[in-house]
Protein backbone atom coordinates (compact mmCIF):
# COMPACT_ATOMS: atom_id res chain seq x y z
CA UNK A 1 0.00 0.00 0.00
CA UNK A 2 0.96 3.31 -0.81
CA UNK A 3 1.96 6.13 2.21
CA UNK A 4 1.42 9.83 1.90
CA UNK A 5 3.31 11.81 4.53
CA UNK A 6 2.48 15.48 4.65
CA UNK A 7 5.42 17.62 5.24
CA UNK A 8 5.02 20.99 4.24
CA UNK A 9 4.31 23.11 7.21
CA UNK A 10 6.29 25.78 8.32
CA UNK A 11 5.92 24.89 12.03
CA UNK A 12 6.11 28.48 13.31
CA UNK A 13 4.21 26.99 16.93
CA UNK A 14 7.77 24.92 17.19
CA UNK A 15 9.65 27.78 17.38
CA UNK A 16 12.91 28.44 17.87
CA UNK A 17 13.00 24.52 17.05
CA UNK A 18 12.36 25.54 13.24
CA UNK A 19 14.14 28.53 12.79
CA UNK A 20 16.71 26.71 10.43
CA UNK A 21 15.01 23.88 9.29
CA UNK A 22 11.30 22.14 8.55
CA UNK A 23 9.29 20.85 10.97
CA UNK A 24 9.52 17.20 9.55
CA UNK A 25 13.44 17.72 10.42
CA UNK A 26 12.92 18.69 14.19
CA UNK A 27 14.50 15.40 16.08
CA UNK A 28 12.72 13.60 18.77
CA UNK A 29 14.75 11.47 20.48
CA UNK A 30 17.88 11.75 17.86
CA UNK A 31 15.81 11.26 14.81
CA UNK A 32 13.87 13.90 12.70
CA UNK A 33 10.04 13.71 13.21
CA UNK A 34 9.62 11.96 9.46
CA UNK A 35 12.32 9.39 10.21
CA UNK A 36 9.74 8.25 12.62
CA UNK A 37 7.01 8.19 10.04
CA UNK A 38 8.86 6.69 7.91
CA UNK A 39 9.73 3.89 10.17
CA UNK A 40 6.38 3.23 10.81
CA UNK A 41 4.53 3.30 7.91
CA UNK A 42 7.39 0.73 6.41
CA UNK A 43 6.54 -1.72 9.12
CA UNK A 44 2.67 -1.32 8.34
CA UNK A 45 3.19 -2.06 4.74
CA UNK A 46 4.00 1.00 2.85
CA UNK A 47 5.72 0.11 -0.32
CA UNK A 48 6.27 3.67 -1.48
CA UNK A 49 6.15 6.89 0.47
CA UNK A 50 5.00 9.78 -1.07
CA UNK A 51 5.72 12.96 0.90
CA UNK A 52 4.51 16.31 0.52
CA UNK A 53 7.33 18.83 0.74
CA UNK A 54 7.06 23.08 1.06
CA UNK A 55 8.63 25.23 3.50
CA UNK A 56 12.42 24.56 3.05
CA UNK A 57 11.78 21.39 1.25
CA UNK A 58 15.75 21.23 0.12
CA UNK A 59 16.40 19.89 3.63
CA UNK A 60 13.96 17.36 3.00
CA UNK A 61 14.72 16.12 -0.09
CA UNK A 62 18.82 15.97 0.28
CA UNK A 63 18.74 14.16 3.83
CA UNK A 64 16.29 11.08 2.38
CA UNK A 65 17.14 11.54 -1.29
CA UNK A 66 14.91 9.00 -3.39
CA UNK A 67 14.66 6.17 -0.73
CA UNK A 68 14.26 5.44 2.76
CA UNK A 69 15.18 1.63 4.23
CA UNK A 70 14.51 0.50 0.04
CA UNK A 71 11.37 2.08 -0.05
CA UNK A 72 11.28 4.91 -2.82
CA UNK A 73 10.42 8.72 -2.15
CA UNK A 74 8.04 10.63 -4.24
CA UNK A 75 8.34 14.65 -3.72
CA UNK A 76 5.01 16.37 -4.53
CA UNK A 77 5.30 19.93 -3.87
CA UNK A 78 2.25 22.21 -2.38
CA UNK A 79 3.87 26.04 -2.87
CA UNK A 80 1.45 27.34 -0.83
CA UNK A 81 0.39 26.62 3.40
CA UNK A 82 -3.27 26.58 1.98
CA UNK A 83 -4.70 23.35 4.54
CA UNK A 84 -4.12 19.65 4.43
CA UNK A 85 -6.93 18.99 1.46
CA UNK A 86 -4.91 21.52 -0.48
CA UNK A 87 -1.80 19.55 0.26
CA UNK A 88 -3.33 16.01 -0.42
CA UNK A 89 -4.58 17.17 -4.05
CA UNK A 90 -0.97 16.97 -4.89
CA UNK A 91 -0.76 13.97 -4.57
CA UNK A 92 -3.47 12.60 -6.53
CA UNK A 93 -1.72 11.35 -10.04
CA UNK A 94 0.59 9.54 -7.97
CA UNK A 95 -1.84 7.14 -5.91
CA UNK A 96 -3.67 4.55 -7.85
CA UNK A 97 -5.65 2.34 -4.56
CA UNK A 98 -6.30 2.88 -1.21
CA UNK A 99 -3.59 4.66 0.66
CA UNK A 100 -2.89 5.79 4.41
CA UNK A 101 -1.95 9.24 5.37
CA UNK A 102 0.06 10.39 7.86
CA UNK A 103 0.59 13.97 9.33
CA UNK A 104 4.27 14.28 9.87
CA UNK A 105 4.22 15.98 12.85
CA UNK A 106 3.07 13.27 14.85
CA UNK A 107 4.58 10.24 17.05
CA UNK A 108 3.06 7.04 17.19
CA UNK A 109 2.96 4.15 19.50
CA UNK A 110 -0.65 3.06 19.02
CA UNK A 111 -2.88 0.64 17.33
CA UNK A 112 -2.51 1.65 13.19
CA UNK A 113 -2.19 -1.54 12.22
CA UNK A 114 -5.97 -2.00 13.21
CA UNK A 115 -6.85 1.02 11.01
CA UNK A 116 -5.44 -0.99 8.14
CA UNK A 117 -7.21 -3.93 9.09
CA UNK A 118 -10.87 -1.91 8.70
CA UNK A 119 -10.12 -0.66 5.30
CA UNK A 120 -9.39 -4.16 4.08
CA UNK A 121 -12.08 -6.44 5.66
CA UNK A 122 -15.15 -3.72 5.42
CA UNK A 123 -13.65 -2.15 1.99
CA UNK A 124 -14.70 1.25 3.92
CA UNK A 125 -13.84 4.80 1.81
CA UNK A 126 -11.93 5.59 4.47
CA UNK A 127 -10.99 4.47 8.57
CA UNK A 128 -9.48 6.79 11.17
CA UNK A 129 -7.77 6.62 14.20
CA UNK A 130 -9.16 8.70 16.95
CA UNK A 131 -8.71 9.27 20.82
CA UNK A 132 -10.72 11.18 23.35
CA UNK A 133 -8.48 14.36 24.57
CA UNK A 134 -9.65 17.02 27.29
CA UNK A 135 -12.50 19.06 26.26
CA UNK A 136 -9.86 22.22 27.05
CA UNK A 137 -7.54 20.49 24.40
CA UNK A 138 -10.17 19.36 21.80
CA UNK A 139 -10.20 22.74 19.64
CA UNK A 140 -6.40 22.10 18.22
CA UNK A 141 -7.93 19.30 16.39
CA UNK A 142 -10.41 18.31 14.53
CA UNK A 143 -13.41 17.10 15.93
CA UNK A 144 -15.75 13.86 15.19
CA UNK A 145 -19.40 12.83 15.94
CA UNK A 146 -19.40 8.75 15.98
CA UNK A 147 -23.13 7.09 15.56
CA UNK A 148 -23.86 3.45 17.73
CA UNK A 149 -21.77 1.62 15.15
CA UNK A 150 -18.86 3.30 14.95
CA UNK A 151 -19.06 5.24 11.69
CA UNK A 152 -18.23 9.17 11.98
CA UNK A 153 -21.07 11.10 11.39
CA UNK A 154 -19.66 14.16 11.33
CA UNK A 155 -16.26 16.51 11.46
CA UNK A 156 -15.70 20.03 12.39
CA UNK A 157 -12.19 21.44 12.14
CA UNK A 158 -10.39 23.29 15.00
CA UNK A 159 -13.87 24.47 16.40
CA UNK A 160 -14.01 27.22 18.71
CA UNK A 161 -16.85 25.36 20.81
CA UNK A 162 -16.17 21.92 20.14
CA UNK A 163 -19.30 19.44 19.48
CA UNK A 164 -17.46 16.49 21.37
CA UNK A 165 -13.56 15.65 22.48
CA UNK A 166 -13.10 12.60 20.17
CA UNK A 167 -10.72 13.85 17.77
CA UNK A 168 -9.30 12.78 14.82
CA UNK A 169 -5.26 11.77 15.63
CA UNK A 170 -3.25 12.37 11.95
CA UNK A 171 -3.51 8.84 11.13
CA UNK A 172 -5.95 7.97 7.89
CA UNK A 173 -6.71 5.25 5.55
CA UNK A 174 -8.71 6.73 2.48
CA UNK A 175 -9.59 5.77 -0.80
CA UNK A 176 -9.25 7.74 -4.15
CA UNK A 177 -12.67 8.70 -2.95
CA UNK A 178 -11.41 11.48 -1.37
CA UNK A 179 -9.64 13.43 -4.28
CA UNK A 180 -12.92 14.73 -5.67
CA UNK A 181 -13.81 15.49 -2.59
CA UNK A 182 -10.91 17.37 -2.02
CA UNK A 183 -11.81 18.85 -5.38
CA UNK A 184 -14.68 20.54 -4.37
CA UNK A 185 -13.69 21.63 -1.05
CA UNK A 186 -14.28 25.63 -0.38
CA UNK A 187 -12.01 27.57 1.94
CA UNK A 188 -13.19 27.65 5.70
CA UNK A 189 -13.13 30.72 7.67
CA UNK A 190 -9.19 30.35 8.36
CA UNK A 191 -9.26 30.56 4.75
CA UNK A 192 -7.41 27.31 4.11
CA UNK A 193 -8.59 24.34 2.41
CA UNK A 194 -9.49 22.00 5.39
CA UNK A 195 -9.63 18.04 4.97
CA UNK A 196 -12.13 17.74 7.58
CA UNK A 197 -14.63 19.50 5.13
CA UNK A 198 -13.37 16.95 2.54
CA UNK A 199 -14.34 14.13 5.02
CA UNK A 200 -18.05 15.57 5.72
CA UNK A 201 -18.48 15.70 1.56
CA UNK A 202 -17.56 12.08 1.84
CA UNK A 203 -19.76 11.09 4.79
CA UNK A 204 -22.90 13.39 3.26
CA UNK A 205 -22.62 11.41 -0.27
CA UNK A 206 -23.13 8.11 1.68
CA UNK A 207 -19.33 6.72 1.99
CA UNK A 208 -18.60 5.13 5.01
CA UNK A 209 -15.85 6.39 7.59
CA UNK A 210 -14.96 4.09 10.28
CA UNK A 211 -13.42 5.40 13.55
CA UNK A 212 -10.69 3.09 15.28
CA UNK A 213 -10.05 3.85 19.25
CA UNK A 214 -6.49 4.73 19.96
CA UNK A 215 -5.11 2.11 22.15
CA UNK A 216 -1.55 3.48 23.25
CA UNK A 217 -0.95 6.91 22.92
CA UNK A 218 0.60 9.58 20.52
CA UNK A 219 1.63 13.10 20.56
CA UNK A 220 1.29 16.00 17.99
CA UNK A 221 4.22 17.48 18.18
CA UNK A 222 2.94 21.33 17.36
CA UNK A 223 5.07 23.25 20.23
CA UNK A 224 8.28 22.62 22.04
CA UNK A 225 6.98 21.26 25.19
CA UNK A 226 5.62 18.41 23.10
CA UNK A 227 8.93 17.24 21.69
CA UNK A 228 9.75 17.07 25.34
CA UNK A 229 6.70 14.97 25.82
CA UNK A 230 7.64 13.02 22.96
CA UNK A 231 10.79 12.55 23.93
CA UNK A 232 10.03 11.34 27.77
CA UNK A 233 7.75 8.66 26.58
CA UNK A 234 9.50 7.16 23.92
CA UNK A 235 12.70 6.70 26.45
CA UNK A 236 10.15 5.18 28.74
CA UNK A 237 9.38 2.62 26.04
CA UNK A 238 13.17 2.22 24.85
CA UNK A 239 13.63 1.59 29.00
CA UNK A 240 10.60 -0.91 29.67
CA UNK A 241 11.98 -2.82 26.59
CA UNK A 242 15.29 -3.18 27.56
CA UNK A 243 13.92 -4.36 31.50
CA UNK A 244 11.98 -6.84 28.98
CA UNK A 245 14.58 -8.25 27.40
CA UNK A 246 17.08 -8.56 30.47
CA UNK A 247 14.26 -10.37 32.29
CA UNK A 248 14.05 -12.75 29.43
CA UNK A 249 17.77 -13.27 29.27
Amino acid sequence: MQAVVLAAGRGTRLRPLTNDKPKGMVEVDGRPLLTHCFDQLIDLGADELIVVVGYMKEQIIDHYSDEYEGIPITYTHQREQNGLAHALLTVEEHVDDDFMLILGDNIFEANLQDVLRRQHEDRADAAFLVEEVPWEDASRYGVCDTNQYGEITDVVEKPDDPPSNLVMTGFYTFSPAIFHACHLVQPSHRDEYEISDAIDLLIQSGRTIDAIGLDGWRIDVGYPEDRDEAERRLSDETGADAVTTAEMD
